[in-house]
């Protein structure tokens, strides 16, 4: 690698590590980039021939940033239409990060951004800042102006957290293509009996459409409910497709690491729908459909290729 010749150049060899941390904080990647923005301009500001640790200063700027956020954000999730999800990232996209080790690529998966809402924003920084990105508590604690004690004792008891709801199985992309072909042929086939088969006695649907699109407001609980509302779901009508300007065809990929299924009409992502997985079957479905949160993913789907589509509604 060349020698860093300029602050821009420090700054842009920063931005992708910077950008993977603000969307782990945040679960959304156009705020991810609006704090990357605003911490360059704080960067830009400052007397860098003093910061003696730049990755330091700006790893300390970014989260800080994010936190007020987070403060911010939940407040306006109070007023969300609906549902609130995190913002899918699909395959291949820088801002998912390091996925060198299994804490980096769980940190990052769609079921672990979904509870991390639940946590508070400091539990949440000092968890993303250990867990994905190994900064030792001493350097976290100087992040968030705490004792080191405190750090590990916030780490514990968010890793407890996050513990607590997981189900998951380790799932390899191969294995992710199976469960989505498996998932698409029960939920098309009309029938319920197919995807009660597929889903855990317990599973919920979870659908966030920000008033923009329709989306149930509150989950739904329960194999054969789960089961009902997604034989609906995927049924092929002509509301549906005067909705969404089109029919929807259905592919089989991987978001946040993750089994999903991504319906696109005319090269527009219209919904990403992220499959949880557990020992036992799939344990939640997460459907983004808010437009708002998409505009990335079509960005993504466009500069790949995807062959044929697996179904059209």
């Amino acid at each position: 690698m060349g020698l860093i010749t300029s602050d821009v150049d420090r700054f842009e060899a920063a931005r992708p590590r910077l950008a993977a941390i603000a969307y782990r904080l945040l679960g959304s990647a156009s705020e991810a980039d609006d704090a990357v923005q605003e911490t360059y301009l704080r960067w830009h500001a400052a007397d860098v021939g003093r910061i003696e640790v730049p990755e330091a200063w700006l790893t300390k700027v970014l989260t800080n940033i994010c936190l007020n956020q987070l403060t911010s954000a939940r407040a306006r999730r109070e007023t969300y239409v609906g549902q609130w999800l995190p913002e899918p990232l699909l395959t291949g996209d820088p801002m998912l990060g390091p996925a060198d080790t299994a804490e980096q690529r769980e940190s990052v998966s769609y079921a672990v951004l979904a509870l991390l809402e639940r946590l508070s924003p400091n539990e949440r920084a000092v968890y993303v800042l250990r867990e994905a990105f190994d900064h030792p508590h001493r350097e976290i604690a100087e992040i968030l102006d705490i004792t080191e004690a405190a750090s590990q004792q916030i780490y514990h008891r968010a890793k407890k957290h996050v513990a607590d709801g997981k189900a998951r199985a380790r799932i390899d992309e191969a294995a992710a293509r199976r469960i989505v072909e498996e998932f698409l042929a029960a939920a098309t086939s009309g029938r319920t009996e197919p995807l009660v088969r597929l889903l855990t006695a317990d599973a919920v649907s979870l659908g966030d459409g920000g008033g923009k699109v329709p989306a149930r407001a509150t989950p739904l609980a329960g194999a054969l409910a789960v089961a009902s509302f997604l034989r609906g779901l995927f049924k092929p009508s002509k509301a549906k497709r005067a909705l969404l300007g089109g029919a929807p065809e259905l592919y089989a990929t991987t978001a946040n690491g993750g089994p999903a299924v991504v319906a696109v009409v005319d090269g527009r992502v219209v919904a990403v729908s992220c499959l949880e997985v557990g020992p036992e079957g799939i344990v939640a479905i997460r459907n983004q459909a808010n437009p708002d949160k998409l505009v990335r993913a079509t960005e993504q789907w466009a500069a790949a290729d995807h062959g044929a589509p697996l179904h059209v509604l």
